[in-house]
């Protein structure tokens, strides 16, 4: 039977981030986490098989879906670790924890810098840097590339769908592999009406990032601060897949990678049976505390 989660809500940093609860509280908590310009809601076929064995809930990263905006802008990778600690703070920890795309990249950095929070991380294509390349953030000019670039989003005004359907068409265009049946779902959470349509909820300004965001030569410093096992996923026909880092493994003390044949970069909708059957197991066999 489909149950319908609960919405609930926290302050990190000032900021409201909401979150989605699936119940059965007296479980061991799984927090799921989805990638940039998505939300919560997505995960729920893989919340609804999983909630039967553990407290699952999924976060809104600030600027998404129903969590707040920040004034300026603060969108870096730090920001958003530092929120889903507040969130596994709010629901037990260590947790169990699923997180795609940039929400992957935001739970390595949470998981290096607090540890003892994370029990086990799957990470679904997180391991890649949207962070510009280390040598051209450099002095003033850097300040500059990045302040225009934030500057001109002052004048960005978001796209209106007429109704939702174009907002599906839209979707399904983004990733053709998106079965039918969950499309109406993912673009009604995904939007809110305005006048001539809908718009997507995420801030524009999430693009912008942070003038102060980790170095891309930082990051597996992150991962090697990691202690709980970690799980790392690429899709076989993934456009996504170059731009993982090409030997994660190297900086993870604990961990495999998994290649799912068949799916894009959004594994969790191309191919939802292949992934829990990795995913099952894999949480099981971590306990409830960090190694």
């Amino acid at each position: 039977m489909t149950v319908e989660p609960q919405q609930r809500f926290v302050k990190s940093q000032r900021v409201q981030i909401s979150y989605w609860d699936w119940g059965n509280e007296g479980a061991p908590p799984l927090v799921l986490v989805h990638g940039g310009r998505d939300h919560a809601r997505s995960w729920g076929r893989l919340a609804e098989e999983l909630r039967a064995d553990y407290h699952v809930v999924a976060p809104d990263l600030r600027g998404h879906g129903d969590s707040g905006w920040t004034p300026g802008g603060s969108y870096g990778l730090p920001d958003n670790a530092l929120d889903i600690v507040r969130v596994i703070e709010t629901v037990g920890a260590p947790a169990r924890v699923v997180a795609h795309s940039y929400g992957g990249s935001v739970c390595l950095v949470a998981a290096g810098t607090y540890p003892e929070y994370f029990s086990s991380l799957a990470v679904i294509e997180g391991t890649h840097s949207l962070n510009p390349p280390d040598e051209e953030r450099v002095g003033p000019a850097w300040v500059r590339r990045w302040g225009d670039r934030i500057r001109s989003f002052e004048d960005q005004q978001p796209r209106v769908y007429p109704s939702l359907e174009d907002a599906q068409a839209r979707m399904k265009e983004a990733n053709p592999r998106l079965p039918e049946s969950i499309l109406p779902g993912l673009a009604g959470y995904a939007s809110r009406p305005v006048d001539g349509g809908f718009i997507w909820k995420y801030d524009l300004w999430v693009n912008g990032r942070t003038s102060m965001e980790i170095r891309r030569s930082e990051l597996p410093a992150f991962w090697e601060a990691i202690t709980c096992p970690v799980l790392l996923f690429v899709g076989g026909e993934s456009h996504s897949r170059r731009r993982q880092h090409p030997n994660p493994e190297r900086h993870l003390r604990n961990s495999r990678t998994v290649e799912i044949p068949g799916a894009g970069h959004w594994i969790h909708h191309d191919q939802p049976d292949a992934l829990l059957n990795e995913l099952r197991p894999f949480l099981a066999g971590c306990g409830d505390a960090a190694e």
